[in-house]
């Protein structure tokens, strides 16, 4: 008779196990980065991951707001603001190393929590770009 490890013992999630646990994950709360946001989106015909970044500052109830005029920046709809910077590459990897290595000004991420996230929205914009599925950012 062989013993049965841990993970022997588990069943494979399936993909809906796996999009479900996601979408659990990404209702969680998380303290914004005084450091500014980033749109990151795909620019096709240049075969490119975009990341547009913008400033913001956070208020005391932890919203992120217009550095100008202090208002809370809305979470739907379109804001007409000018991005400080775009980093922009052909995959995930380069467009990391770009913002969190060479970046110039240096990187503005301050927390690794957003560092993280913007990693794991880089890759899916990759697969994305590689695969002409849409990307939508989380």
């Amino acid at each position: 008779m062989t013993a049965v490890t841990e993970s022997q013992s588990l069943s494979t999630p399936t993909t809906q196990d796996l999009d479900a646990l996601d979408n659990q994950l990404s209702k969680r709360y998380i303290e914004l980065d005084p450091g500014g946001y980033f749109l990151i989106y795909l620019d096709r015909d240049q075969g490119l991951i975009c990341a547009k970044h913008f400033t913001n500052v956070i208020n005391d109830k932890g919203l992120a707001c217009d550095p100008e005029t202090g208002k809370p920046l809305p979470t739907r709809g379109k804001v007409e603001r000018s991005h400080t910077q775009v980093y922009s590459a052909r995959t995930a990897k380069e467009l990391c190393i770009k913002l969190f290595e060479n970046a110039d000004p240096p990187c503005p991420v301050t927390f690794l929590d957003h560092a993280a996230y913007l990693g794991r929205e880089f890759v899916r914009a990759e697969i994305a770009l590689i695969s002409g599925q849409a990307y939508v950012q989380d």
